[in-house]
């Protein structure tokens, strides 16, 4: 297995857990098309299948015992709004997975290292290389380090981090009238943006970016739902739903 990258090494840094297997670091960042140019090393699908495990038992046991006023359809609703795969590319992106991951020439060449689904997967892959380096305790650790805040948020009513919602029932409540969202977008396929701005009658309200519709979206909710609940000054404000 080969020796993690530099960005492998600051990767660690900022998971907060360094392997004493540095091979199973490798192997979690290694996406298939790497391990077809490299034949006998093997990809970060296993652990992937395991990570996904631990993160979906560590999020379950982590609300079941936060939330205890929470009827089942509750729970399981939250449980999906933090573990699905827009959520965890966001985190991958926040942690710096890309640089680290090892791709196959043309997988790299396309934009892999942007990609959501490999993103996603990476991170899951790492959650399971974790929890065989450190075992749960320090599985458990990562995983609420990642996803602690993002379960809070969305735990909030009326609507969490759903921002359109938030937005909609507010601007109704004012009598402003029915949001509707205008979408633009830049880049090439494999690394596009996408701009929003939320306009209630005539009037921008919001606007917001992100690497999805619906992120885009979410994040012009957001922008206007602060400029219509009071919390800032006059004029539209702007959100960014990914990291800088």
């Amino acid at each position: 297995m080969v020796v993690p990258t530099a960005a492998g090494e600051k990767l660690q840094d900022r998971l907060g857990h360094r392997f004493y297997d540095q091979g199973l670091l490798a192997q979690a960042l290694s996406h298939r098309s790497w391990c077809a140019e490299h034949v006998g090393e093997p990809s970060n699908e296993r652990l992937e299948f395991l990570g996904d495990a631990v993160l979906g038992l560590v999020v379950t046991d982590y609300i079941f015992q936060k939330f205890p006023d929470l009827a089942e359809g509750n729970l399981a609703k939250l449980r999906a709004s933090v573990v699905n795969a827009e959520i965890l590319a966001e985190l991958a992106t926040e942690v710096g997975v890309g640089p680290a991951l090892l791709l196959g020439r043309g997988e790299d060449a396309s934009g892999g290292r942007e990609k959501p689904s490999i993103l996603a997967d990476a991170l899951e892959a790492l959650i399971g290389a974790v929890y065989l380096d450190g075992g749960r305790l320090s599985a458990e650790q990562l995983v609420l380090s990642l996803l602690q805040g993002r379960i809070h948020e969305f735990a909030r009513g009326p609507g969490g981090q759903d921002y359109k919602t938030r937005f909609q029932e507010l601007a109704a409540s004012k009598g402003a009238g029915l949001p509707v969202y205008q979408i633009r977008t830049e880049g090439p396929d494999h690394a596009k943006r996408f701009f929003a701005t939320v306009m209630v009658g005539s009037a921008p309200v919001g606007e917001g970016k992100g690497r999805s519709k619906k992120q885009a979206e979410q994040a012009a909710a957001r922008a206007a739902w602060v400029v219509l609940a009071g919390e800032v000054g006059d004029g539209s404000g702007t959100e960014e739903a990914e990291p800088a």
